[in-house]
């Protein structure tokens, strides 16, 4: 059998569930052993990669690179799972979706203006701030997801039972952890 090719996404989100997978500790040494590790924010890669057995995505679609890395990742993913609350409801940074339609011009003129210590101005300069989303949102109103992770961040313990099994070979699912939307 080939080695398992696994990613790891980081989108708008605090990286807990990051230091979660961290926190796999001996497991990682293992996993090391089964598996490559080819796109993750805890590596040097920069290109998401063709023919990935499972990604982890974490976090929400909260701007336009976010949009555009996640249609990438889901065409060229085998098992994309949520990764963590942000990314199975929105959680946190969907809450500047209760400011309105005219949300995205709320949290830049409060973030870069309101509440600037000095040289209050929006960035204007292409790359400097990703173009927002209208509304933020959870992986699975964009894309497919096979495999939900709640949690935040989801345990270790949790993390390691749904890689064992995608290294089993055994259909990737977490017991007991099906999230309630609603």
């Amino acid at each position: 059998m080939d080695r398992l090719r696994i990613a790891t996404a980081w989108f708008g989100g605090c990286a807990g569930c990051h230091m979660s997978f961290l926190d796999l500790d001996e497991f990682l040494i293992e996993l090391a052993g089964k598996a490559d590790l080819v796109f993750s924010p805890v590596i040097d890669v920069k290109e998401y990669p063709e023919n990935v057995d499972v990604c982890l995505v974490e976090g929400a679609i909260c701007n336009h690179d976010n949009l555009e890395l996640l249609h990438r990742i889901r065409k060229r993913t085998k098992v994309l799972v949520s990764f963590g609350d942000c990314a199975v409801t929105g959680n946190v940074p969907a809450i500047r979706n209760q400011l309105g339609p005219r949300n995205v011009e709320n949290v830049l003129q409060c973030a870069y203006i309101d509440n600037a210590q000095d040289n209050p101005r929006l960035p204007r300069s292409e790359g400097i701030v990703p173009e927002l989303l209208e509304r933020v949102r959870p992986v699975h109103e964009i894309v497919p997801v096979e495999v939900f992770l709640p949690g935040c961040p989801p345990s270790a313990g949790k993390i390691k039972e749904l890689l064992e099994r995608v290294l089993a070979g055994l259909p990737p699912r977490v017991d007991g952890d099906e999230p309630r939307f609603g």
